[in-house]
């Protein structure tokens, strides 16, 4: 038992010691390093809302070779821009911007740019990042005054170049840990302050409390949409659903709760299951929409999704392929994750938590079957990277696939998710009733 807390510890400090995001500076000369102009943004304590800049319009322009960007705004703001390979992208970090841009704005490319997306990527600041056809070096990358009856823009240009002479990340000891979109000199009282990582803001957990403590995921958010149909979004679809689960949750007063994001936020899939380690969660339920493309055909009900090296069938592999692309999908670079979260539920050590997460998983099957819509094979597994911490019994719900018109229908109903969520908390009633009778007080 002393070997084997000593790896638990081991492993957790490997997790909570991994190196942050990538980080290199691409901007032009003084222009987008000057004093900003507009109203002073309110500090993050003052009861009034905050007064983000706004993001009006959006548009690409150029050919193959160069590739302008232009975002119009209604006042000027610092970036920081940097890019990634495999795939190549350029990331263009900014402070958190109200985008009011037209739908469809980025899904359609020119030149040497695919399509862009943009969103929060954490509490105070917002990202934008394009998908690009081929390697490129950043020309030029600055702010422009207000001037003539045009407003102040953001412009960068893309010149394509070969793969040698693409910018490369440094090495992975001396990246930076991700830090607000802000130059660190010569900004103004105007400039919109980013604060820390969610994660960070995190309240210490009451060691006095004996009761269980749940963490409740709503997958994607911010920059990431997740999956999307008929107007409706997967970010938003199960972050009202997790809060429902939580308010439930709650209520009962048997349970902590702790939320990943509760807001449009994204939160990379390393800091998710920090929150559920560091918090010493009892119990990590992460909420998703699947949706299929129509060349699979269709499928509806929910699913429920354990982890595991090896798919349980073809379609849970794709599932678990397309999730763990979420940081990507927000720039940040996976090639140096610590061999930690890519393995770590293979050691046998964890074999007490695998077995916690499938029971929870039936339970969860056996409850679910009798208000909601099951998938026709709804226990599955795959390499879910949000469902890999050591110590903590994880489960992933496809609560439904907006791909099918049914499903979206009662993901959208308040009918049929207050019966999901109802049936979800009687499940984690049975789960620990069951888990404080064979394994003592949950932790």
């Amino acid at each position: 038992m002393a070997s084997r807390a000593n790896h638990l510890v081991f492993l957790g400090c490997g997790l909570l010691c991994a190196a942050a995001l990538v980080f290199a500076v691409a901007s032009a000369p003084s222009a987008a390093e000057g004093p900003q102009g507009g109203p002073a943004a309110p500090a993050a304590s003052a009861p009034a809302a905050p007064n983000f800049p706004v993001a009006s319009g959006a548009r690409l322009a150029g050919d193959d070779k160069q590739t302008r960007f232009i975002l119009d705004l209604d006042r000027k703001i610092e970036f920081r821009a940097f890019p990634l390979a495999d795939p190549y992208r350029v990331v263009v970090d900014i402070p958190q911007v109200n985008f009011q841009l037209a739908a469809g704005t980025g899904s359609a490319g020119r030149g040497l740019v695919k399509a862009f997306r943009y969103g929060l990527v954490m509490p105070g600041g917002s990202r934008i990042v394009f998908d690009l056809a081929g390697p490129v070096k950043i020309a030029n990358s600055y702010v422009l005054d207000a001037a003539n009856g045009q407003p102040p823009r953001l412009v960068l240009d893309f010149e394509a170049v070969d793969r040698t002479a693409f910018v490369q990340p440094p090495a992975p000891e001396s990246r930076p840990e991700l830090k607000p979109a802000i130059s660190d000199a010569n900004t103004s009282s105007n400039t919109v302050t980013v604060p820390p990582v969610t994660t960070a803001a995190l309240p210490p957990v009451a060691v006095t409390d004996p009761r269980p403590l749940i963490v409740i995921d709503p997958g994607h958010g911010g920059i990431d949409n997740g999956t999307q149909s008929g107007g409706e979004t997967e970010k938003n679809l199960v972050l009202g659903f997790g809060l429902a689960l939580r308010d439930r949750i709650e209520k009962s007063g048997k349970y902590r709760v702790v939320m990943t994001r509760s807001d449009d936020t994204f939160i990379s899939l390393n800091d998710r299951v920090k929150i559920a380690r560091t918090q010493s969660a009892a119990l990590f339920v992460s909420i998703h929409a699947d949706a299929l493309p129509r060349r699979e055909g269709d499928a509806q009900g929910a699913t429920i999704y354990t982890v595991s090296d090896k798919a349980s069938d073809a379609e849970a592999e794709r599932l678990a392929e397309a999730e763990n692309k979420a940081d990507a999908i927000a720039g940040v670079n996976l090639t140096d994750e610590p061999t930690e979260v890519a393995d770590i539920l293979i050691d046998l050590a964890q074999r007490e938590t695998k077995t916690f997460s499938n029971r929870f998983a039936r339970l969860l099957m056996d409850e679910m079957k009798t208000s909601v819509r099951m998938h026709k094979h709804p226990l599955k597994s795959a390499g879910f990277r949000v469902l890999k911490a050591p110590d903590v019994p994880s489960v992933l719900v496809e609560i439904g696939y907006v791909s099918n018109k049914g499903d979206l229908e009662h993901l959208v109903s308040e009918t049929w998710r207050n019966k999901a969520v109802g049936a979800m908390a009687q499940a984690i009633d049975a789960f620990f009733a069951k888990r404080l009778a064979t394994a003592g007080p949950a932790k």
